[in-house]
Parts: C-alpha cells; sequence; structure tokens
C-alpha cells in the first residue's frame, strides 16, 4: 500500500544500504541531529481546516488532534476528519510522553457532551468518527457511561456513520468496559503505548498486564469487534521487546497493530531517544501481519486514529 504521507527523501538515507542495523538498530539519537527529513510535514490550513476548527469552538468540543499536538493535524482537518477528546481537557494521569494537560479536573464529565459531539459528525458529514477521551480516575466508572452515550448519541443522529472508541484502561473495572462493549463501538482501540519495561516513565498509574486483559476482554466479549490497539517506537526500546510486546497482543486476539515515532511534544516530556528508519517500520509492518494481525499500520507518522476508517477495512477484509 502507498504510504499516505508527505514524505520527503531524506539525503543521508537514499536508500537502506545492505549493512544497515536491522529493526532495533544505531541511529541518530535525538539531540545529536535535527529531525529526519522523513518526519516532515507539509501544513495543511485551508477552508476545510479553519472550518473545523470553527465547529469545534463552536459546539466547545476537545480533539487529540490539538491538544496531544499530533503532527497529522492538518492533513486531517483538511480532508474533514477529526478525533474527538470527551471526558474534558485534563487527565488524572501524568505520562511521560503526552502533550494534554494533566491535573485534577475542575468538575464531573460535561453530560451535554455526547450530544455535541454527535452534532459536530453531523456538521463535519463524517461516515467514520473515532472518540477518545483523558483519563477520568476520578470518576467511579472512568467516563465509561460518557463513551456509550456518545456512540449512542452518533448512531441517533448520523445512522450511517461508524464509530472508533479509543479508551482508558478504567483501572482495570470490568464493569466500565463492559459497559463501552455493549454499546457496540465498530471498533473498540486501548493502546499499550509502549514495552512493558518503560512503563514506569511512559506510563506511570499504568499497567502492562491490565492493558493486555482489556484487549483479551473486549475480544471475548465480542469476537466480531474489530479489537486495536498501539506503540510508540522511539523510547529506548529494544528490537527484541517490541517483537515480544507484539507476540503478547496477538496472543490476546487482537486485531488491529499501529506503529508510529515517538516525537517530543515539549522540553519537559520525555525525550526521543533515537529516531526509527522507515525501513525499520515496514520490517515491523511485515513480522506483524506473519504473526497473525490481520492488519499493521506502521510508519514514522502513524497514529491509531490516523487513517483510522483504512485500518478498519483492510482489518474486515482479512478476516
Amino acid at each position: 500500500m502507498a504510504s499516505p504521507f508527505h514524505i520527503l527523501p531524506d539525503p543521508q538515507f537514499p536508500e537502506r544500504e545492505a549493512n544497515t542495523p536491522q529493526c532495533g538498530g544505531s541511529f541518530p539519537a535525538a539531540g545529536l541531529h535535527p529531525r529526519p527529513a522523513w518526519l516532515k510535514v507539509r501544513f495543511f490550513g485551508g477552508e476545510n481546516f479553519q472550518e473545523l476548527k470553527r465547529i469545534m469552538r463552536g459546539l466547545e468540543l476537545h480533539t487529540v488532534c490539538e491538544s496531544a499536538r499530533c503532527p497529522n493535524q492538518g492533513e486531517c482537518w483538511e480532508h474533514r476528519t477529526a478525533t474527538f477528546m470527551i471526558l474534558g481537557d485534563v487527565c488524572t494521569r501524568a505520562c511521560g510522553f503526552c502533550a494534554v494537560t494533566s491535573g485534577k479536573p475542575a468538575g464531573p464529565p460535561d453530560e451535554g457532551e455526547p450530544e455535541r459531539v454527535a452534532r459536530a459528525v453531523e456538521l463535519m458529514n463524517l461516515k467514520y468518527a473515532v472518540v477518545t477521551s483523558v483519563n477520568r480516575d476520578d470518576q467511579p466508572d472512568g467516563g465509561a457511561s460518557i463513551f456509550a452515550r456518545t456512540i449512542a448519541s452518533i448512531r441517533s443522529l448520523v445512522p450511517d456513520c461508524k464509530v472508533e472508541v479509543l479508551i482508558p484502561d478504567f483501572r482495570g473495572s470490568r464493569a466500565a468496559l463492559e459497559t463501552v462493549v455493549a454499546a457496540r463501538p465498530d471498533v473498540l482501540n486501548h493502546n499499550v503505548e509502549t514495552v512493558p519495561r518503560l512503563y514506569r516513565q511512559v506510563r506511570p498509574g499504568a499497567i502492562y498486564g491490565r492493558s493486555l486483559e482489556l484487549l483479551r476482554r473486549a475480544k471475548e466479549r465480542a469476537p466480531e469487534m474489530p479489537v486495536k490497539t498501539g506503540m510508540m517506537l522511539g523510547l529506548g526500546e529494544e528490537r527484541d521487546e517490541v517483537l515480544q510486546s507484539m507476540s503478547d497482543l496477538v496472543a490476546q486476539g487482537t486485531d488491529i497493530l499501529t506503529l508510529g515515532q515517538y516525537l517530543q511534544p515539549t522540553r519537559e516530556h520525555l525525550p526521543v531517544v533515537r529516531f526509527v528508519h522507515p525501513q525499520e517500520f515496514a520490517e515491523y509492518k511485515q513480522m506483524g501481519q506473519e504473526m497473525g494481525f490481520r492488519h499493521v499500520e506502521s510508519g514514522p507518522l502513524v497514529r491509531s486514529s490516523y487513517h483510522a476508517f483504512d485500518q478498519e477495512q483492510a482489518a474486515r477484509n482479512n478476516s
């Protein structure tokens, strides 16, 4: 499949040489060299971009595109796609990689948010909507009921629109997961983000085994529903650790895997240990397909919700 990214050729790496290290090998470390050319993207700020911005502000909605400083925001918004972020814009956790504001939310979740998200989906004329959230560990159900209501509101207002949800771990609550799965999202995503050795600094408050269990339970509860997860590379993980995590994820019944380059959002966040070459991502994609994932989206600028519709279609076609 052709790359969807606006990638410029890197004069340092015109081709992958035969003796270039394979996955997990040594490439220029962050801070020693400027960001490589394959991570440069074009800025899009046309009419669609401006219209989506007006819709989001007018309906008082948040997007992970903005809050997480996604490098693909311009392209996605110009193509009238966005990932809605519900449950407010303050996260109760402080992950080392994430640009979303962390702290204590000012109040309970906004009960009117699900209907406003559905209205935005209608105004944007979406056929595929992605909904994620901050962590809300201050809520008994972690915000699961708002997820369920958002799915129902979109289906009520825009019946033909498919809905993918990217959920937190709900602190391992089976009841919270059941609430979301019972709402019948078209795809359920929960990102493990990194290898277990790096969890303490990358995902404090999260547990690798708990995330695996969530994915397994979701698939057992709704076998026909594609289950998806994602990982960032470039945080210091080793090749064998990535492959072991991929094996762990396949064992839970995970259908779709996304792999992308970690990019440091601010100097206060974890540094990039190295920039992973596009060819390495291609190798991980091939190995993931051989392991049994129904679809693997792997590349420097891949994010879990980027071209999510295409990922879902590919997974169903390979079922």
